[in-house]
C-alpha cells in the first residue's frame, strides 16, 4: 500500500519553512538598512577605509620603531613623513623622465597622427583630405553644440578631484592617529562594550586587522609581479621610460580594472609613438597576457592563501563588487569578503559544540583490572 503524506508533519514543515523565511527576510532587511546607512556616511567611511589600508601597509615599520623604544607619537610621525616622501618619490620617478622626454614624445605623437592620416588615405579606406577636413569641421560643430555639457562634466571632474584630495588628506591624518594610538584601541573598545560583546568584538577586530594586512601585502606582491614582467618586456623591446612605466604599473595594481587599463594604455601609446605599430602591438599582447595571468592565476592564488579564501570566491567577489559599486566596489570586494569570512568563522566557533571526549573502555590498556 503506497505511503501517504502526514498532514501533521506537512504542517510542521510548512510552519518551520515560514519561520525560517521570515528570519531570513529580517536579516536581509537589516543588511539593506546597514548598507543604506553606510552609503549616507560614505564621505566619512571612505577616508576611514583608506586610512586603515594605509596603516596596514606602514604598521610593520611603526611597530619596529616602537619595539626599539621610540615613543608612539614620534614613531607615527616619522613613518607618516617617510610615507609622504616615498609617495612623492614615486610621483617624481614617473613625472621627471616623462617631462624630460616630453618633446620627443610630442614629436612622436604628431608623427603617429600623420602616419595614421596617410594610412587612412590609402586602400582600403581611401579617405581623402577633404573628407578628413569635413569630419574635423563636423566634430568641431558638435563640440560647440555641447559646450554646456562639457562645462558640467569639467566641473564634475574638478569636484571629483577635490573630493579625492580631501579624502587623501583625511586618510593621512587617520593613518597617523592609527599608528600612534592603534594598540590602545581594542582595550578601550572592550571597556565600552557590555557583557559578552566586550570579549567578542575585540577578538573579531584583531582578526580583521590581520586579514586587512594580508590583503595589502598580497596586492603589493601582485603589483610587483605585473611591474617586473611588463617592465622586462618593455626593456627587451627597447621602449623608452621603462622604469616610470613599471612604477606606474605597480601603483595602478592597487586600483583594480581601471588601474590596469590606464597603465596598459600609457605603455602602448609610448611604444606606438617611439617604436612604431609593430612594437606597440607586441606591448599590447604582453600586457594582455600578464593581466590575464595576474587576474586568473596569480591574484586568486596569492589572495586565497593570504586571506583564507578560495580562488573562486576571490573572482566572484571582484565581479560582484565591480557590478555593484564600480571601481570602488572592485577595490573593496576582496577585503570585504575576507572580513565576512572572519566574522562567519568566529560565529561558527562560538556556535559549535565542544568536541566530545572519548569514553574510557574497560578493555583499554589504561583501564583498571579488578583483582
Amino acid at each position: 500500500m503506497p505511503a501517504t503524506l502526514s498532514s501533521t508533519k506537512s504542517a510542521a514543515a510548512l510552519r518551520r519553512s515560514a519561520r525560517v523565511s521570515v528570519e531570513l527576510l529580517l536579516v536581509v532587511v537589516a543588511a539593506a538598512v546597514a548598507l543604506w546607512v553606510l552609503g549616507r556616511m560614505w564621505s566619512v567611511v571612505w577616508p576611514l577605509i583608506v586610512g586603515l589600508l594605509l596603516t596596514t601597509l606602514t604598521w610593520p615599520l611603526a611597530s619596529f620603531l616602537r619595539r626599539r623604544g621610540w615613543r608612539p607619537a614620534l614613531a607615527a610621525s616619522v613613518v607618516t613623513v617617510l610615507f609622504l616622501l616615498v609617495a612623492a618619490g614615486i610621483v617624481a620617478l614617473i613625472a621627471v623622465p616623462v617631462a624630460s622626454e616630453s618633446g620627443e614624445l610630442a614629436d612622436g605623437v604628431a608623427d603617429g597622427i600623420e602616419k595614421l592620416r596617410e594610412w587612412a588615405s590609402g586602400p582600403p579606406l581611401n579617405i581623402n583630405d577633404a573628407q578628413i577636413s569635413d569630419g574635423v569641421d563636423s566634430a568641431t560643430a558638435r563640440i560647440k553644440d555641447s559646450v554646456g555639457s562639457m562645462v558640467t562634466t569639467l566641473f564634475t571632474g574638478l569636484s571629483t578631484v577635490l573630493n579625492g584630495l580631501v579624502t587623501a588628506i583625511l586618510a593621512l591624518f587617520l593613518m597617523f592617529f592609527f599608528l600612534k594610538d592603534g594598540p590602545r584601541f581594542l582595550p578601550w573598545l572592550a571597556r565600552q562594550l557590555p557583557g559578552r560583546l566586550a570579549e567578542d568584538i575585540p577578538i573579531v577586530a584583531a582578526r580583521s586587522w590581520d586579514t586587512l594586512g594580508a590583503f595589502v601585502r598580497s596586492q603589493a606582491f601582485v603589483g610587483l609581479l605585473d611591474a617586473v614582467f611588463i617592465g622586462l618586456g618593455l626593456w627587451i623591446l627597447g621602449v623608452p621610460l621603462v622604469l616610470p612605466l613599471a612604477v606606474l604599473t605597480f601603483v595602478s595594481a592597487f586600483v583594480p580594472i581601471v588601474g590596469a587599463l590606464f597603465a596598459g594604455f600609457v605603455a602602448v601609446l609610448i611604444a606606438l609613438v617611439s617604436n612604431g605599430l609593430t612594437d606597440a602591438l607586441i606591448v599590447l599582447a604582453i600586457i594582455v597576457v600578464v593581466q590575464q595571468l595576474e587576474g586568473n592565476v596569480f591574484q586568486p592564488i596569492i589572495q586565497s592563501r593570504g586571506l583564507g579564501l578560495h580562488a573562486a570566491v576571490v573572482l566572484l567577489a571582484v565581479t560582484l563588487g565591480a557590478n555593484l559599486a564600480g571601481v570602488v566596489g572592485s577595490l573593496l570586494a576582496v577585503p570585504a569578503a575576507a572580513l565576512i569570512a572572519v566574522v562567519w568563522n568566529y560565529l561558527r566557533e562560538q556556535l559549535s559544540d565542544p568536541p566530545q571526549e572519548p569514553e574510557a573502555d574497560d578493555t583499554s590498556p589504561g583501564a583498571a583490572v579488578p583483582s
